[in-house]
């Protein structure tokens, strides 16, 4: 279906869409975050127009339709077909003990890539950060180490791209070995904090960290490939995102963050170097 067919469709669902809801136009629009005057270029057909994604995804939400047939993808009107083929989960670790976010790392080689991590970088991490992790399991602390080696080999191939952006509170807490990393000893963290920072300087600009406030803003652990695939980790599992729709929404989110990020990358690292061990 082309541009012209899929508008005008898309004018059809609108208008059916409007009519049930029993507003005015003035009050549609505003319903759904436009005005009137911007309601009306979608509804003519003198040119052929779709949404912008705010809009389509506005519209989706406050009545109670799907994104996909309002544009004509699916005769299903509901949300919940579009739901449950947009979202499934897999288990973080395969049949061959390796992480599920390895595979979609190198299948999306060439890609960008935006990743925020549930504690530190996972390619960052030094031998005494994960022995501490694996808690004295002597197979668990293999398998994180094989984990970064991997995803540090990943970083450094010359089509990588990646932003990551995190709370920076997070690295404050490790500093102060608080929370999770109580009873890490203070060497452990000083190392480790010095290796977040050359590793950064070494794979800067291809490897991008930014750093927001944590207690505005908040990000789930998740890593986004390109437009294509999303995975928000949950645990022992992955919420897998594969509607395009809602991936490019995450990656709005993502940007969002980076843009009231209060540490760019260009200063990652040095604010890393700042950060006192207690």
């Amino acid at each position: 279906m082309g541009k012209r067919e899929t508008a005008a469709l898309f004018r059809q669902r609108l208008a059916q869409v409007q009519t049930q809801s029993g507003l005015s136009q003035t009050a549609f629009a505003s319903m759904i975050g436009i005005d009137r005057s911007a309601l009306s270029q979608l509804t003519s057909g003198q040119n052929p127009r779709l949404p912008r994604a705010e809009t389509l995804l506005a519209l989706a939400a406050r009545f109670q339709v799907s994104s996909d047939w309002l544009l004509g993808l699916t005769d299903e009107r509901g949300q919940t077909a579009q739901v449950l083929n947009a979202v499934e989960t897999e288990q973080a670790l395969d049949e061959e003990n390796r992480t599920a976010m390895e595979r979609w790392h190198h299948e999306a080689t060439g890609q960008k890539v935006r990743y925020v991590p549930a504690w530190l970088p996972d390619l960052m991490r030094t031998p005494a950060v994960i022995a501490f992790q694996a808690a004295s399991n002597e197979q668990e602390r293999r398998r994180l180490q094989r984990q970064t080696d991997r995803r540090l080999t990943v970083s450094r191939m010359p089509e990588s791209d990646i932003e990551m952006c995190m709370p920076l509170q997070t690295l404050e807490l490790f500093a102060e070995g608080a929370g999770n990393w109580q009873g890490l000893d203070a060497d452990a963290r000083r190392e480790q904090l010095a290796h977040i920072a050359a590793t950064m300087d070494e794979l800067y600009p291809a490897f991008r960290m930014y750093l927001f406030d944590g207690r505005k803003r908040f990000a789930p652990p998740m890593t986004i490939f390109g437009y294509l695939r999303a995975a928000v980790y949950t645990g022992d599992t992955y919420l897998l995102i594969r509607a395009k729709s809602l991936v490019r929404d995450l990656a709005q989110g993502f940007d969002s963050h980076i843009r009231h990020a209060e540490i760019h990358a260009h200063e990652a690292a040095s604010w890393v170097r700042t950060l006192r061990v207690r």
